[in-house]
């Protein structure tokens, strides 16, 4: 196996044999705690330009097929695994991880100190790194890393979402119409709203509000996607012509940070975000708990004491997260809008979460009920 080492950007160094492409490659690196859904993962496009450490030892034993990717891609800039399963043993699997890295050209690194790692980042914080296989001097591969670009002030979602509208059918009868504005959306979100009788209009990141509510959907969604989103004015302000509009609106993740800024609050970056299917979110209103899955390494700064005042009405936090305490969600208390940090679409699991599809739909069957002018 050819050798392969792991630079940070404050030097810390790790050593490793190669897996899939070998060359070069850098970004921030990231750990995720879950356990199953490896390729769910790295085909999210969320993960763009981040080098992506798994904290579960043993990665790839159920291969990869081309029915579970979130996007049309392999999407991390690099990829960190204890132990490469040896034999890909699943009756969907059609090659194997390995393999798949090779075909997307992702460098990645296969190392005993993945632990070491994670316990590192938890400490110093997520960081600029570089992967090789084709450089012996750490030296030489720190002074490439550090003069890579960072995450924060990166304008990423365009590049990851796509260039011409599309269009995702409802599945069986049309009961809603709903444009999504894609900032790194995947898959199974437009599916899971399809399940639920909507047809879905997929719109690039640019979309502006009047390009949106040209549509006259019943609703509007603001999806997932990478980078700061101190950075994001384009979909900000098209969130909130959309909110003046009094049209029906659901975020999530990115798309949870968008609505916080359009509401006039502030981002900032986490400093080893949340990454994985297994972080303990509460509905403040209810006080149940759902086991949610996320990947965000930005959260938005809002009052947890109560209601307060934005341009759109009074809003509120209604979900926290019950590790650390930042913000989980975000609702509107005079016009039908609401958000989340997280990712209710539940590819890869758990399944707490897929009832704010409900929530959303039902946000549009009573807007449509109580506006004369919907449906005309």
């Amino acid at each position: 196996m050819t050798q392969a080492i792991l630079v940070l950007e404050d030097g810390r160094v790790f050593r490793g044999e190669s897996f899939g492409a070998e060359g070069e490659t850098f970004g921030e690196v990231v750990f995720n705690t879950g356990m199953t859904g490896y390729q769910e993962t790295l085909t999210d496009p969320s993960y763009h330009r981040q080098i992506v450490a798994m904290t579960a030892p043993h990665i790839g034993n159920t291969g990869v097929n081309d029915l579970d990717p979130e996007s049309g891609r392999v999407q991390v800039a690099g990829y960190v695994v204890r132990q490469p399963a040896r034999v890909a043993s699943n009756w969907r699997a059609q090659r194997s991880l390995d393999q798949e890295l090779k075909n997307h050209g992702v460098v990645g690194i296969a190392m005993p100190g993945t632990r070491a790692l994670t316990r590192h980042l938890r400490d110093r914080g997520a960081m600029r790194a570089g992967i090789s296989s084709v450089e012996a001097d750490p030296r030489a591969l720190l002074s490439r890393v550090l003069v890579s670009p960072g995450m924060a002030g990166s304008d990423l979602a365009a590049e990851v979402a796509t260039k011409e509208p599309y269009t995702v059918p409802a599945r069986g009868e049309t009961r809603f119409r709903v444009a999504a504005v894609d900032l790194g959306i995947k898959a199974m979100t437009p599916y899971r709203m399809a399940e639920r009788g909507c047809e879905v209009t997929v719109l690039p990141a640019t979309a502006t509000a009047e390009q949106i509510l040209a549509l006259n959907p019943d609703g509007v969604f603001f999806s997932n996607g990478p980078g700061d989103p101190a950075t994001a004015d384009g979909p900000v302000a098209a969130m909130r012509g959309v909110l003046a509009s009094g049209k029906p609106t659901f975020g999530i993740c990115f798309g949870n940070q968008i609505f916080g800024r359009a509401l006039g609050l502030g981002t900032y970056k986490l400093r080893f975000g949340h990454r994985g299917v297994n972080q303990p979110v509460q509905d403040r209103r209810t006080g149940r708990v759902e086991i949610s899955a996320h990947n965000h390494g930005f959260a938005v700064e809002a009052p947890l004491d109560g209601p307060f005042e934005t341009p759109f009405g009074r809003a509120e936090v209604s979900h926290v997260n019950l590790n650390d305490g930042c913000v989980e969600g975000l609702r509107l208390l005079d016009r039908p809008a609401f958000s989340v940090q997280y990712h209710p679409e539940a590819a890869a699991g758990p399944h707490d979460s897929t009832m704010l599809f409900d929530q959303f739909c039902a946000l549009m069957q009573h807007h449509r009920s109580t506006d004369p002018g919907e449906g005309a």
